[in-house]
């Protein structure tokens, strides 16, 4: 009924983009309340508009991210990939969509291999086009929103589309990394949009080719981007580059968003859900969480050392798994239930020393595990990737973390928007020699067509003991966006911090090496106290990108991280 009800107007409120007009007011009377976190303020309130003029959560992600296509290129966009899930209030049920990029079908295991057979330096493989993977957002928001979309498709790229055509101010953080990137002003098309004739940022941009793109897809769906014109400029742009990469028209034709089933666990009363493979996110997430329930803390304060020890000893056990066991569950056999086991986690948190650092922690033997070989945690957490928080006034919700890898992924531009540089996600050895075997054991997370690369991307929601929706979280930040993501939960969880105190926090972790603190925080008073338990302690910027809804009995509350672009806007005040 809503959905005839509104869909008459809709389009015409939308193309005003104003924040001062409701749609179907005696539906959204019956509304409870509703808030969106993103990392920038024109995608925040394209996707808050969307909720006023009788969108759901779904809806407002699709927006939000057209215009972080826009504004926020370096961190996502329809070049790249993300992970979502959405909570469907009314049938109490959670659902999770696969946007992955995927690998050529001709990619082969040496694919980031030197002729004498030693991997590439990072950005020799990044940038060009042997990184780009077959980009996942618009098949993934299109097939989660005919399933669960109420606004026309069309209507969630208005905002986007004509912000493109009149231009908008560069944000200081945009600015930044275009200064600091020694790349893309090297590419003709990305290098003439994004930099003035003497080399320097613009201060303002206009991108007509995207707001073209977008409206192509807006009429004609997700299949204008996989097929067509569309796709040959994309698959000529990476045969061109330097390297030139082997995606094909095919390639594209074929790629399918798939629907997974969340993972999820409990944490003491409550259920913690994620996203299963290809990310890592998720299993690691309620690795850690399953492990530190064991541990009684709840009179400790959440920064001290005594802590910030219990949960790095947590992460390394959990990345140790992660970087054995997972990896493309449709290539490789991932034990997600065994390795969330109560059991198994108990045996695990025995492995920590209350007063003692363990050093590189080892990967445990859940049941039925076949011979896959490990390999070293990359750390590249780098100011890319974005995260979406949404909650509607139907109690519906979005957690989506969207990214094309690097900063500006690729480099390579097409037709407005920036190609991802996903595939370099893929481990670069495709086997690792073992002292006690004369032949390299397959590494899980080794190059194959077709196949997902392994992510860290972690959006979560959680449940109280009533099933009632409880937190949406996620981050943005490469390899530590799994620390951020348990960290985040573990306090509110533990100590009921609420999302503003939490994301703002400083941040501390360990993906099994050494020991980081974020630099310039308090937390850095720490470094003593930990190299006593054993530690190896460096300082480091940790870049962050928490967008955190809660919700409890006193309404709906939100925090954004400090260290990036976001807002929040809700009409709860």
């Amino acid at each position: 009924m809503l959905k005839k009800q509104c869909l008459a107007t809709f389009v015409a409120l939308m193309l005003l983009f104003s924040t001062d007009v409701a749609l179907c007011q005696n539906v959204s009377a019956e509304k409870s309340g509703i808030m969106v976190v993103a990392a920038n303020p024109k995608a925040v309130k394209a996707g808050y508009q969307v909720l006023q003029n009788g969108g759901n959560a779904l809806d407002a992600a699709i927006a939000v991210q057209m215009l972080l296509t826009l504004v926020e290129p370096q961190s996502s966009g329809i070049g790249g990939g993300a992970f979502l899930l959405y909570w469907d209030n009314k049938t109490k049920k959670l659902h999770a969509y696969d946007g992955r990029e995927t690998a050529p079908a001709t990619a082969r295991a040496d694919r980031f291999l030197l002729p004498n057979g030693h991997p590439q330096d990072f950005y020799q493989a990044v940038v060009g086009g042997l990184s780009v993977g077959v980009p996942g957002v618009l098949a993934m928001l299109e097939k989660s929103h005919q399933a669960h979309g109420l606004a026309p498709w069309p209507s969630l790229f208005s905002p986007a589309i004509k912000l493109a055509k009149r231009g908008f101010v560069v944000s200081p953080r945009l600015r930044d990394m275009l200064e600091k990137d020694r790349f893309l002003r090297h590419n003709p098309k990305a290098g003439n949009y994004f930099y003035d004739d003497k080399g320097k940022p613009k201060s303002r941009l206009v991108n007509l080719p995207l707001a073209k793109t977008l409206n192509d897809v807006a009429n004609g769906g997700s299949r204008v981007f996989y097929e067509g014109e569309l796709a040959k400029a994309i698959v000529d742009t990476v045969k061109n580059a330097t390297p030139s990469g082997d995606l094909t028209l095919d390639d594209l034709k074929s790629y399918e968003s798939i629907k997974r089933e969340p993972i999820c666990s409990t944490y003491r009363s409550d259920t913690v859900c994620s996203m299963p493979p290809p990310t890592s996110g998720g299993i690691a997430l309620l690795q850690m969480l399953g492990i530190l329930e064991n541990f009684s803390v709840k009179e400790e304060k959440p920064d001290s050392a005594k802590m910030v020890h219990l949960f790095t000893q947590a992460q390394r056990l959990a990345f140790a798994d992660r970087n054995q066991y997972v990896a493309d569950a449709d290539f490789v056999t991932v034990p997600v239930a065994e390795l969330l086991e109560k059991e198994y986690l108990q045996k695990r948190a025995e492995l920590i020393q209350l007063d003692k650092d363990m050093g590189n922690a080892q990967p445990g033997k859940p049941l039925g595990q076949p011979e896959l070989d490990s390999e070293e945690s990359k750390d590249y957490s780098l100011p890319s990737t974005s995260h979406i928080s949404i909650v509607d006034g139907w109690g519906n919700a979005v957690s989506m973390t969207t990214s094309v890898e690097n900063g500006f992924g690729s480099r390579l531009m097409v037709d407005g928007f920036l190609l991802n540089n996903q595939l370099t996600d893929f481990s670069f050895l495709p086997t690792t020699k073992n002292k006690d075997k004369a032949k390299g054991d397959l590494i899980a997370n080794r190059v194959e067509p077709g196949k997902r690369p392994r992510s860290s991307m972690t959006p979560a929601m959680v449940f109280d003991a009533n099933g009632a929706l409880k937190v949406v979280a996620g981050s943005p930040g490469g390899s530590k966006i799994i620390g951020y993501v348990a960290r985040t939960i573990w306090s509110i969880l533990e100590w009921n911090l609420d999302p503003k105190t939490v994301v703002a926090a400083p941040n501390f972790g360990n993906t099994n090496g050494v020991t980081t603190l974020e630099a310039g925080t308090p937390i850095e008073t720490l470094k003593e106290p930990l190299e006593a338990m054993g530690h190896e302690v460096v300082s480091k910027k940790m870049e962050s990108g928490l967008n955190v809804i809660t919700i409890d009995k006193k309404g709906m509350h939100g925090g954004t991280d400090p260290r990036r672009e976001g807002i929040i806007i809700t009409d709860r005040h």
